[in-house]
């Protein structure tokens, strides 16, 4: 199979195929596929499974399990291709505790409510910024978001700045297959981008120019754009630029502050 950008940005589960039995097929290749959580899930006779899908009554129990499980297999793969990670699989809305902090569930509400628009968003290109302390849950509402664009059937994408760098500065090397410009040509055209970590890069000539040209990109196609950085808000401004904020703030995009202390420490 060619090389395609997309293979470097959007993971795949990993499966592992051994050889099993199955007391209806005798000897059989079985296999486990690989969790949100990073567990390994054991699938089975696939002939079994087969037959199910394929043989079975629509309304037997079979149907039911192998229908059900390959749903969740399906949602499985593209969450972990839209980047989300082990440590966010349970990342909702429902599961960011605020407590009865006004912040907290001000900041909590808009994510809630972008997530509950995207069809809107997607048209409008609006945009959203999170920035401010670590540790208050960016990263875990930004995957929310991003789980709710996948269920929604969007090509969706949360990654870090750091990673974007690396993975464009790589095309240099002899034989890459790719230049920085693929990378730029693919995360400029996903429905949805949230780039994390923003402002943890050195600011580089390199690095800033080529976020903002992935922003432009996604700005000229009018195509929604999250930001997460801990910098605050004028930090951010400071280290991306006044001409990539209006651009993410243009069309009713928000920012968001999260002025509070981490909150790891009592998770």
């Amino acid at each position: 199979m060619a090389f395609q950008i997309s293979d470097l940005f959007h993971r795949k589960p990993a499966m592992r195929v051994f050889a099993g039995q199955c007391p209806v097929h005798g000897a059989v290749d079985m296999s486990e596929i690989e969790q949100l959580d990073g567990s390994m899930l054991a699938r089975g006779c696939k002939r079994c499974a087969w037959e199910a899908l394929n043989t079975a009554s629509r309304d037997s129990e079979a149907f039911s399990q192998a229908w059900a499980l390959r749903k969740a297999e399906r949602l499985t793969s593209a969450l972990m291709g839209a980047g989300i990670t082990s440590r966010f699989a349970a990342s909702t809305f429902d599961s960011y505790h605020t407590g009865a902090a006004g912040p907290q569930v001000q900041a909590l509400e808009v994510c809630r409510e972008y997530a509950g628009r995207l069809p809107e968003n997607y048209r409008a290109g609006r945009s959203l910024i999170l920035t401010g302390n670590v540790g208050c849950g960016k990263t875990h509402l930004g995957s929310a978001i991003v789980r709710a664009a996948v269920g929604d059937g969007a090509r969706a994408l949360i990654v870090p700045a750091g990673d974007i760098v690396s993975i464009a500065r790589a095309s240099m090397v002899p034989g890459s297959g790719y230049t920085d410009r693929d990378v730029v040509v693919h995360l400029g055209g996903l429905d949805l981008l949230v780039i994390d970590e923003v402002g943890a890069q050195r600011g580089s000539e390199y690095e800033l120019g080529l976020l903002h040209s992935i922003i432009d990109r996604r700005y000229q196609a009018v195509l929604p754009t999250v930001l997460i950085s801990n910098l605050d808000t004028a930090g951010l401004r400071n280290f991306i630029g006044d001409r990539a904020i209006d651009r993410l703030r243009q069309g009713g995009g928000k920012a968001v502050g999260f002025t509070w202390s981490s909150m790891r420490a009592s998770a």
